[in-house]
Order: structure tokens, then C-alpha cells, then sequence
């Protein structure tokens, strides 16, 4: 890397640090989307969800329990994912996500309830995603109320409605905040339109005002000129993620619980995988103008199916097996994992490790591309 002591690779990073800084463009992409995009997904959105995956530990193994447990998965909202086991592995598998709500039903359930005294079970659920703990807790208190009146008419088991009861105990979002759902995922959403846009659009300009073989002319390599282009890009996508943070933490009180240099590396790794892409479209479109147009039909299902918007789990088997081929999946999964649970980099690695083999290719295939356009 010896052109880092090079003075003409300076001059030339100097010289695109200002030009991006005299953009009034990029100055309304970086400032006024991301509070655009972060103020309607936190007060206009509220998804739906289907197949959650529920955990339970039946300690009654009675035949209303089972009763009980059937009832929870009947109807789609929720999957039967593990059974068994104890309160600790059960709590555990829903903070590292294993699970979405855990149920707990305890060994005199059924010896309770013949007795004409309530009984309660509890639930434990993932607050993270706080539309859909809010729409769980809903059908859970629905199925149980069903239950209850279904065996007050039909069964001297549970001799009035509310005979069971189920204690909730939120984890991550205690007061199921919707907009900490949403805030990580504009977070993603904005980086992946805005680090596409302005790398092509970079890129693109030099070529329309016929600038790009002014450079070759001058004493710099083309990873140089490649290197000096990149490096103002990562900072002002850094600001746009900074910004995104900083609305979501004063506007909607959304907590950084999580290390802030792990949150940097993720970042900085999926930045790269961004550039990369823009970069490969600024070598394959004419214009600008075509650059946004594709980097729009590019973006719009990366993001759709990215959890963003709506849970990954509503989705079809095939759009769920589609968006593993997705790197913002991957990304916005670190940013909750980061911003809203605390993890570190030991639980997050299987994403990381995605991310990174999405930006390494990319990045490798972006800048062959950009070295033979410029021979």
C-alpha cells in the first residue's frame, strides 16, 4: 500500500473529499432521507405476522396442558419448535433468537384448575420486534380466553372463563416500542439505496464530464484513483448511519445497548458490500440516470426481503429461502442484534461471516471491472 505516502493520491482524495462535500445532492440524500424514511416507518408501519417460533416446556404433561399446547398451534400464528428441557434454556433460546415466544405451563396446571383455582402460565417473548411480541401476547390471550370458555361450556375442568391466566414478561423492548422494529431496518434500508446511488453516480460523473481520462493522465495507479473515490464515500456513509442512530435514539428513545466498535466493523463490512455493488453498476450503465434507475430495481427487493419492512417469518418458505442470498437480511439482523439485545460479535458471527463473503467477491469483481474500464 505504498501509495498511501504517495502525494499524488492525496491531492486526489482531497480533491473528491470536496467535490462530495459540495454536493447539495448528497447532502439531502445523507440528512433529509434518512429522517424522512425513519420518521414514516416509525409511526405509519405495523406488519403481520405468521409462524412464529414458539419453545414450550410443559411441566403438567397432563391432558389439558396438551389441550393447551394444541390450541397454540393450531391456528398458524405459532410453530412448535423445541419442547422440553428447563426455564434457563428455554429464556436463553429466545434472547439469542432461536425462539420468538417461550411458554412455560407449570406441574399443577390441570390439579389447579380441578379445583376451581386459577392457574398461570407463564410466556416469554422476544420484545425486540415490538409489533410482533404486541400481536403474540394478543393471540396467546385470545387462545386462552377461547380455552377457558370452551371448557367452562363443555368441560368441568375449567369451571369460568379466566380460570387460566398467563403472566408476559417482554425482554429488549419492555414498553413493545413499534419503531424500534423499524429503526435498525431504515437503517439498512437507506444505506443500501444511498451507498448504491452515490458510488455509481461518483463514478458515472467523472466519465459524463470526460474527467476520468484527465486522471489517467496524472501520476496516480488506477487502484489509487479507485482507493481515493472510496475512501470519502465510506465517511459519508458513515454520517448517514450516524444520523439514522441519532433520530432514532433522541426521536423514538431507541436504546444502543450494544458494543459501539462492533457496531463500526458490521457497518464498515456492509459499506463495502454497498460500494462494491455501485461501483460494478457504474461500470455497466452509461449515465447517471440509468445508474438510478437500476440501482432502484436492485434495491426495492433486496429490501423487501430483507426484514426491513415486514418480518422475514410472514413471508412464503420460497421468499425466506430467497432472502438468505441477501446480504442486508444479514445486516439488519446485526444492527438489532447490536442496538436493541446487547449481543457482541460471539453470537453475531454466523451473519458477520455472511456479510463478509458477500463483500469480499463483490469488492473483488467491482474493482476488476473498474481497472479494465480504465485501461
Amino acid at each position: 500500500m505504498s501509495f498511501l505516502t504517495n502525494s499524488g493520491f492525496w491531492a486526489l482524495l482531497v480533491k473528491e473529499t470536496s467535490q462530495l462535500l459540495r454536493n447539495k445532492q448528497l447532502l439531502f440524500m445523507l440528512v433529509i432521507m434518512p429522517t424522512i424514511q425513519i420518521f414514516l416507518y416509525g409511526f405509519a408501519l405495523s406488519p403481520e405476522v405468521k409462524h412464529l417460533r414458539m419453545g414450550v416446556i410443559d411441566y403438567s404433561q397432563s391432558p389439558l396442558s396438551r389441550k393447551t399446547v394444541s390450541a397454540f398451534i393450531k391456528n398458524g400464528v405459532f410453530d412448535l419448535e423445541s419442547s422440553g428441557g428447563n426455564e434457563l434454556k428455554l429464556t436463553s433460546f429466545v434472547r439469542d433468537g432461536k425462539l420468538d415466544v417461550g411458554v412455560v405451563i407449570p406441574p399443577d396446571f390441570e390439579r389447579k384448575i380441578k379445583s376451581h383455582r386459577p392457574s398461570t402460565v407463564q410466556i416469554i417473548l422476544d420484545g425486540v420486534d415490538a409489533n410482533t411480541a404486541g400481536i403474540a401476547t394478543g393471540y396467546i390471550n385470545q387462545i386462552i380466553a377461547n380455552l377457558g370458555s370452551e371448557s367452562y361450556v363443555h368441560s368441568p375442568l375449567l369451571p369460568y372463563p379466566d380460570a387460566v391466566r398467563n403472566n408476559a414478561t417482554f425482554i429488549y423492548n419492555a414498553g413493545l416500542v413499534p419503531a424500534w422494529f423499524f429503526v435498525p431496518g431504515v437503517i439498512g434500508m437507506v444505506l443500501n439505496i444511498v451507498g448504491i446511488m452515490v458510488s455509481s453516480a461518483t463514478l458515472l460523473r467523472e466519465k459524463e464530464t470526460g474527467t476520468l481520462e484527465q486522471l489517467l493522465m496524472t501520476p496516480v495507479t488506477s487502484a489509487e484513483i479507485l482507493v481515493a473515490k472510496i475512501v470519502p464515500l465510506i465517511a459519508v456513509l458513515f454520517l448517514n448511519v450516524g444520523v439514522s442512530v441519532f433520530i432514532g435514539m433522541s426521536v423514538f428513545a431507541m436504546p444502543f445497548r450494544g458494543n459501539p466498535l462492533a457496531f463500526v466493523i458490521i457497518s464498515l463490512l456492509y459499506i463495502f458490500v454497498v460500494l462494491a455493488i455501485g461501483i460494478a453498476l457504474s461500470t455497466v450503465a452509461e449515465n447517471q440516470r440509468q445508474a438510478m434507475l437500476i440501482s432502484f430495481f436492485i434495491s426495492l427487493p433486496v429490501i423487501q426481503l430483507s426484514g426491513a419492512i415486514a418480518p422475514l417469518e410472514s413471508m412464503p418458505p420460497f421468499f425466506q429461502n430467497l432472502s438468505l442470498f441477501n446480504p442486508l437480511r444479514y445486516y439488519i439482523v446485526c444492527l438489532k442484534g447490536v442496538l436493541l439485545k446487547g449481543v457482541g460479535l460471539d453470537i453475531l458471527w454466523p451473519e458477520i461471516l455472511a456479510i463478509f463473503c458477500f463483500a469480499v467477491p463483490l469488492l473483488s469483481l467491482s474493482a476488476a471491472r473498474f481497472r479494465k474500464q480504465l485501461s
